[in-house]
């Protein structure tokens, strides 16, 4: 998977940036050092000001790929969903049953991610540690359904399409299969944080038994 992955490029929605930060040095190295900063200091307290003076660079040039912070957040999220993405059709793409296909899926979206070193200016592990605390913030905005209509949030919708497909074809009768995907999905992400700040309302807090939840609950409920 690694040779693969590193032939891959993965396309972020046009309307997130001005100019595509994967066509330059400059772009790359505003990806890289966002996610570094962010992580640091926080997104409510990440400026692009604070950016420029981490890069050596004008507060101006970062405008030059991306609007505002929010839209930089979008692009981040959806460049990390497209990478789960791209593992979790990767790692099942050959598998028949749907039970394993599941399986392997809900372990791809609820493992603790490392760098993947195919991705130079992207440390994954990072980028995780983002959405696991910020990931809402792109959704919970009076612009979300706007934002939904020019397709901002494509990428994380086609993730949780993927899963509700793979659990219909584990049980095609079960009724809630939407529900129980973006379940899977939000509430990972969720524990995950929960975890990190309110370790007595998770069992995350004891042993890494997320995967292990989840695979639980999806037999429990669909077998």
């Amino acid at each position: 998977m690694p040779n693969l992955l590193s032939n891959v490029k993965i396309t972020i929605n046009e309307k997130l940036y001005v100019k595509d930060p994967e066509t330059s040095e400059l772009g790359r190295k505003i990806l890289k050092n966002s996610i570094i900063l962010i992580d640091e200091i926080g997104f409510e307290a990440f400026t692009f000001k604070k950016l420029g003076e981490k890069i050596n660079s004008n507060e101006s040039s970062i405008y030059r790929y991306f609007e505002n912070k929010h839209k930089l957040l979008v692009y981040l999220s959806s460049w990390y969903w497209s990478w789960i993405e791209y593992n979790l059709v990767f790692a099942t793409h050959n598998i028949i049953d749907p039970l394993e296909k599941l399986t392997i899926s809900i372990k791809i979206i609820t493992q603790n991610i490392l760098d993947d070193k195919n991705t130079t200016h992207i440390d994954e592990s990072i980028l995780n540690r983002i959405i696991i605390s910020d990931f809402s913030k792109t959704l919970l905005t009076k612009d979300v359904d706007e934002e939904n209509k020019e397709g901002f949030f494509l990428v994380y919708k086609r993730l949780i399409n993927r899963l509700i497909e793979i659990i219909s074809l584990v049980n095609p009768n079960y009724p809630y299969s939407k529900s129980l995907a973006s379940s899977i999905v939000q509430g990972s992400l969720h524990q995950h944080y929960l975890k990190d700040h309110f370790k007595t309302i998770t069992n995350l807090s004891e042993k890494d038994c997320l995967s292990d939840f989840y695979i639980h609950m999806i037999k429990k409920t669909l077998l």
